[in-house]
Formats: C-alpha cells, sequence, structure tokens
C-alpha cells in the first residue's frame, strides 16, 4: 500500500459529518481490501499515530477543546489523520496550523476534533474475516515526544496564537 493509497482511504469525504458516518465511510471502503493490504493500511495508519504523539498536538487538542486524557488525544490523533494528508502534515510541523483549516467540526455547539476508534477499524474487518488479530505495531514511545505544554492560559495563548484565538473559552 503507497502513502497516497492510505490517504485516499482515511480521508474523510465530509470533514462534518457524524463521526459514525465518517467511521462507517472508512469501514466500507477498507471492507474491499484484501488481508494482506488491510494490513499494510493497518501498520501506515499506526504510523501516524506515532508520528502525531507529540505534546505539541496534545496541547492544540487542549486549547480547541479542552483534551484532557490520553484515550482523547488518541481520538484526537485518529481525527487528525481523518482530515488528510496536507492537515496533517502541516499541524506536525506546526500544530497551531491547524488554527488555518476549517476542519473542526461542532458537537452540542462546542468544537468536536475526535474520532472513537478510527484506528481499530481494520483490526476489527481482520478479525472478523481471519478470527486472528493483525499484527501488533507497538507505538515505541511512553511518553509523547516533545516538551510538555503548559495548561496556563498566557502559556497557551503564547504557543497557540491561532488556535488560541479562534477556540479558546473562559473556564476551560
Amino acid at each position: 500500500m503507497t502513502e497516497q493509497q492510505f490517504w485516499q482511504l482515511v480521508t474523510a469525504n465530509d470533514f462534518f459529518a457524524d463521526p459514525e458516518i465518517i467511521a462507517d465511510e472508512l469501514k466500507s471502503k477498507l471492507t474491499t481490501l484484501d488481508n494482506d493490504q488491510l494490513a499494510a493500511f493497518d501498520k501506515l495508519f499506526s504510523q501516524k499515530m506515532r508520528l502525531s504523539y507529540e505534546w505539541s498536538l496534545w496541547g492544540a487538542a487542549y486549547v480547541i477543546a479542552g483534551c484532557n486524557s490520553e484515550y482523547g488525544f488518541s481520538e484526537f490523533r485518529c481525527w487528525l489523520i481523518s482530515r488528510g494528508q496536507t492537515v496533517f502534515e502541516t499541524c506536525l510541523a506546526q500544530a497551531d496550523n491547524l488554527a488555518d483549516f476549517d476542519v473542526v467540526p461542532v458537537k452540542d455547539d462546542l468544537p468536536y476534533p475526535f474520532l472513537d476508534e478510527y484506528d481499530l477499524i481494520a483490526g476489527m474487518i481482520y478479525e472478523s474475516r481471519t478470527e486472528d488479530e493483525l499484527p501488533f505495531v507497538p507505538s515505541g514511545l511512553s511518553q509523547p515526544r516533545g516538551k510538555r505544554f503548559k495548561d496556563k492560559s498566557k502559556e497557551l495563548k503564547k504557543v497557540y496564537p491561532k488556535l488560541y484565538q479562534r477556540y479558546w473559552t473562559q473556564g476551560q
């Protein structure tokens, strides 16, 4: 599986669709793959999850939606991958650049940049077909890369000026 094929499969058609619709869309695309292709897709997805395991991105998720748990950060990274290669790579280079894209959906009048279990879809399809699990791809990291973000409003405004201006609300 090439990078281009991966991004064609994983990128959501409608960034503002309900998260379940986005997940169903990926599931539909992945069911057309054979087991070797599923394994290759899953390996690339795991690599993207590992690449995005950075404090700078966690800070961006915190500014946008108050993300403060490992599980929430995983859902955020799944969501970020679903926005496509350009958004993903731009944000890896500089997390604050996420503010330059109109890709964050809203749920209950609040930003909702999360996709639950998007990273598990390929494995679930594979397991239902073979009754076996896909090979485990370890993250290799016990902590996100980089320096942990400071959650004080003043620091967030300095490090994430564009995201702060667009998403930060009092009371977070």
